[in-house]
């Protein structure tokens, strides 16, 4: 009788170990050759390393209920089972080259050629295309993953006749509240018909409940330059909001954002003890090699996207024209608009590399984040569509008592080869928290570092 197995490429067990209990109902095989590249594997002090030591601890414990080779039920209804390959001369043409991933192929198209039905399920496109031309029935592994349609942006538009804005909160907004329509912690943008300019931002706080959103008071003169930056502020800077994923594309301020109200609710509000900033170490091209020094000398090179930001904040800080309106106080004397004055202080801003020495502000390596606990920091991951969801886990999982994680990144620029807009753990992370009262998002859709920036974002 035929049987429906679905065989599994190694990396779709190095991208979620839970995939050997995510099919239920069905024979689940695991290909010798898996095996084998598996233990290569488990060496590396890495995710992936991680991963495939987990893999191969829970075929371990399996083996206790009976025999991996003839098959072992698991609870959810699935049987796990160790396939081996047919003989080399038994190939057929497209499989002839003798690779790890053909043998693996070779196991699925042995199967088939039974009369079973296969499902090869793999995150490796050119396997997948391999086994469509082997008559195989390929799929990608597809738990976790989120739509591009189905994306939570955390904020949506709505117009309305002008009449409406006149009113504390328009009705049409809490008619759609009444009916269940709005996540907790979502936004409404309220247009004027014909009029974008003309609007009121509200937050959801559920129970039909909403709050007007207006620009913060922050102590440097920064201010939010369109309606989802302004949205990002409002989430940032409340300390009821424990987690926000700000998610967009290059230029739209995400970085300099959760730096700006870091900086705030450290050094003005003294919200948080520091802020602990990390990114993943992913290269955007060939990578250079190993770099010199210590491990804070090595992390400078990654972190320079934070140095450039603090420039920008601090210039803004000391910028005369923001100040030409107003007095300015400067040691024990106050000097005003026409009279001589020396350069204002930077009301507390000091460059990044004082700011470390200080201990308000360290650099961390995402990879010695395991097994810390975080208790009291303004926490901020850059780049997060980078790591896998079961990363990001591990890093929320870290945040102590009194810290507030910000997830940042851009699901369009992706560097990691295991990794798509719709499995990246940033999105993922973001549609999963959606609706609890700690968590809020923002999809910044307007680029505001350059005309050039918007454009290679609009036109590559």
């Amino acid at each position: 009788m035929s049987q429906k197995i679905y065989v599994l490429d190694t990396n779709v067990l190095l991208h979620d170990p839970q995939a050997l209990t995510s099919f239920e109902d069905s024979i689940v095989g695991i290909p010798v050759m898996v095996l084998e590249e598996l233990d290569q594997i488990k060496k590396e002090p890495s995710e992936r390393g991680r991963n495939a030591r987990e893999v191969v601890r829970k075929l371990d414990a399996l083996r206790e209920h009976g025999s991996l080779t003839s098959g072992i039920k698991l609870p959810n209804g699935s049987v796990i089972k160790i396939l081996f390959a047919p003989t080399k001369d038994k190939r057929p043409d497209v499989l002839l080259k003798d690779t790890d991933d053909n043998t693996i192929l070779m196991t699925a198209w042995a199967l088939k050629e039974k009369g079973d039905t296969v499902i090869f399920t793999s995150k490796d496109i050119n396997a997948r295309v391999k086994a469509d031309v082997l008559g195989i029935q390929s799929e990608d592994y597809l738990k976790g993953r989120v739509a591009e349609y189905d994306i939570y942006k955390g904020w949506r538009r709505f117009e309305v006749p002008s009449v409406q804005l006149t009113k504390n909160v328009p009705p049409e907004i809490v008619e759609l509240a009444k009916e269940g329509e709005f996540e907790i912690n979502e936004f409404a943008l309220v247009q004027s018909n014909g009029n974008p300019f003309n609007n009121k931002l509200f937050r959801y706080l559920g129970e039909q409940r909403f709050k007007e959103v207006h620009d913060p008071h922050l102590k440097w003169p920064i201010y939010p330059k369109n309606p989802q930056q302004l949205m990002t502020l409002d989430l940032l800077l409340d300390p009821e909001i424990q987690m926000v994923c700000l998610v967009g594309p290059a230029g739209t301020g995400k970085t300099f954002l959760a730096l700006v109200a870091g900086l705030q609710q450290v050094l003005v509000e003294d919200l948080y003890r520091k802020i602990l900033i990390s990114r993943p170490v992913i290269p955007l091209g060939p990578d250079i090699g190993y770099l010199p020094g210590d491990i804070q000398e090595k992390l400078h090179s990654w972190m320079q996207p934070m140095y450039d930001n603090m420039s920008i904040i601090v210039h803004s800080a000391e910028s005369r024209k923001h100040l030409e309106n107003v007095y300015v106080e400067h040691g024990k004397k106050k000097f005003h608009k026409g009279k001589k004055y020396k350069k204002p202080s930077r009301e507390g801003l000091s460059s990044l590399d004082d700011m470390i020495f200080s201990g308000k502000i360290s650099l961390e390596a995402i990879t010695y984040m395991r097994g810390r606990s975080i208790p009291y920091q303004y926490i901020l991951i850059d780049e997060v569509q980078n790591l896998t969801p079961h990363e990001v886990k591990t890093i929320i999982t870290r945040v102590g008592e009194g810290s507030k994680i910000i997830l940042s990144g851009d699901p369009y620029q992706i560097d990691s080869p295991y990794l798509d807009f719709q499995s990246n753990g940033l999105v993922v992370s973001s549609n999963a928290f959606k609706g609890q009262k700690i968590f809020g998002t923002v999809f910044l859709e307007t680029t505001e570092r350059s005309e050039l920036s918007r454009l290679a974002g609009e036109l590559l």
